[in-house]
């Protein structure tokens, strides 16, 4: 009998994978990192992000995955999910995955369990890069080569000049879009919205964030207020939870002005919602809160079935390797806070050149290395 080569070489992987390294350990930690200056929203106002990091160690080689959450999804990746992962093997991600999601069930997924399970899954993607040698964006299969940014800040707490200088300087540097927060004071929105027009010009675009700060109403007559400012992108006009609302505001937001939402969908239940629901033009995902790299790449292919674009929600150490996979993506965020953080605290944080991220294949996984040095003067908490 004659064995193709092709046929061994299957068989020799399916052997090896089989075979393979299980996890024998989980570690967590919560930093607390103060802003640049104070910093709010529509929303919300804070001094401070915490960024939870989860390590899974197996096969000698230990994976690192993130989220910016409350330092309690530390403790709940310890307490629960050590247990429904410890032992099992370390590249069946999928049934990680499903025996995370089952364990929290009385915990309550959404929320902190799901940032908690964000970060261990993510851990889990490059603890299988780290094996396998090879990034995640490569494990997955690149769309593209380089990801549009756009250059995301814009603070309600930033003073006029402050705005302009941030938004002017992301212009400068290659941006085609960028944005910032409203819906905290009406007076002083449209005039912040003035000032950003002016400081980036005509040539880029100008996205806006209320941060669900509006009700339906509020949020219509606000989407064709800034229309008159060329604004094209109004994200969270309303909760995120309100997908009624979020689908009265697109069917009556001027043309040409995308509706977006996305960031708070837990998993691909609230995605669905979203999508099915007919209640965005751009989907928005974030893999420290929808589950992890799993959760995003259902969320992805439910925007590809529905043939929406996707954009990705803030950390973008992490999504550059997701969305230089992910087909329908256009775009991903920049964002402020967790550029100078991932910067401050990792080697291997990207940059972005002419307003684009590119991978660097020659790192493995998430290509992210903690340096513990500079790391730890924010340490809050960590696992023993």
């Amino acid at each position: 009998m004659v064995t193709s080569t092709a046929t061994t070489s299957r068989s020799v992987t399916r052997d090896r994978l089989a075979d393979g390294p299980v996890i024998d350990r989980l570690d967590a930690a919560a930093y607390v990192v103060p802003t640049d200056r104070p910093e709010s929203d529509g929303t919300l106002a804070w001094t401070s992000t915490t960024l939870v990091l989860v390590g899974v160690t197996a096969g000698g080689q230990r994976g690192i995955g993130y989220s910016y959450a409350s330092a309690s999804a530390a403790h709940l990746a310890v307490d629960v999910l050590g247990d429904a992962i410890r032992g099992r093997p370390a590249m069946d991600i999928s049934a990680l995955w499903t025996s995370m999601v089952t364990a929290v069930r009385n915990v309550g997924r959404q929320g902190i369990a799901a940032t908690a399970i964000s970060a261990t899954d993510n851990a889990l993607w490059d603890l299988k890069g780290k094996l396998l040698g090879v990034s995640v964006a490569d494990l997955l299969g690149r769309a593209r080569d380089r990801v549009p940014a756009y250059g995301s800040g814009g603070f309600t707490s930033y003073t006029d000049d402050e705005l302009a200088a941030q938004l002017h300087g992301w212009a400068a540097d290659g941006f085609t879009a960028v944005k910032m927060k409203i819906g905290r004071d009406p007076v002083a929105d449209m005039r912040r919205v003035e000032v950003a027009r002016r400081a980036v010009g005509d040539d880029v675009a100008l996205f806006t964030d209320a941060n669900g700060a509006y009700r339906p109403a509020a949020a219509i007559g606000w989407a064709h207020r800034l229309a008159g400012q060329g604004v094209t992108w109004f994200e969270e006009p309303v909760s995120s939870d309100d997908v009624a609302g979020l689908r009265d505001v697109r069917r009556h937001a001027p043309p040409g002005m995308a509706i977006t939402a996305g960031e708070y969908a837990w998993g691909p239940d609230e995605t669905r919602l979203l999508v099915a629901g007919e209640a965005i033009d751009v989907l928005q995902l974030d893999a420290t809160r929808c589950l992890g790299v799993t959760g995003f790449l259902v969320g992805a292919a439910l925007a590809e079935a529905w043939h929406l674009p996707l954009s990705s929600h803030c950390a973008p150490a992490l999504h550059a390797q997701l969305m230089t996979a992910a087909r329908p993506g256009i775009h991903m965020e920049w964002f402020h806070d967790h550029v100078r953080l991932e910067g401050l605290l990792f080697d291997g944080a990207p940059r972005a050149i002419d307003g684009a991220v590119a991978v660097d294949g020659s790192r493995p996984g998430l290509g992210l290395e903690l340096r513990e040095a500079d790391a730890n003067p924010f340490l809050e908490w960590r696992s023993s």
